[in-house]
């Protein structure tokens, strides 16, 4: 299988590392691939949806800023961009949709609600509604 288009939704968690990593070894190299991470800032509906939250704009370009040196470090090109959003599944599904993406890679860490694991609702929404193929990728859990 190849995956032209990669879309690599990223937040603050050790699992993107790995993410940009994998999507980097799953692009075909010397052929028009093209990497994507983004990063959803969730906008509260009391604000309007372009409203400037300059502390999350910062924190998201300092997380896309590292991913572009992961990227680097193993001679890949990536792009990358800040989207506000009142839903983060949502964004992501349409950011894939725009940009004709082959896959969608989501790095996930593993968390319990209620002594239950659980995937939150970005992640089921983007399995269920995503157009074209959904990788998850989930680091391993400390034991001990």
């Amino acid at each position: 299988m190849d995956f032209h288009n990669i879309l690599v939704p990223v937040v603050d968690t050790p699992a993107v590392e790995d993410a940009i990593r994998l999507a980097c070894q799953l692009a075909p190299k010397g052929k028009k691939s093209k990497i994507f991470a983004i990063y959803v800032i969730t906008v509260d509906r009391a604000l309007p949806l372009d409203a400037v939250v300059r502390s999350q704009i910062e924190k998201a370009e300092g997380i896309l800023d590292h991913v572009e040196e992961v990227a680097s470090e193993l001679g890949c090109e990536i792009a990358t961009d800040v989207l506000q959003s009142r839903e983060v599944g949502p964004a992501i599904v349409d950011e894939a949709v725009e940009r004709g993406t082959d896959l969608i890679l989501m790095g996930i860490t593993y968390k319990t609600s209620f002594g239950q694991f659980t995937m939150g609702n970005v992640v089921p929404y983007v399995l269920k509604n995503a157009p074209c193929r959904v990788m998850l990728y989930q680091q391993p859990t400390r034991t001990g």
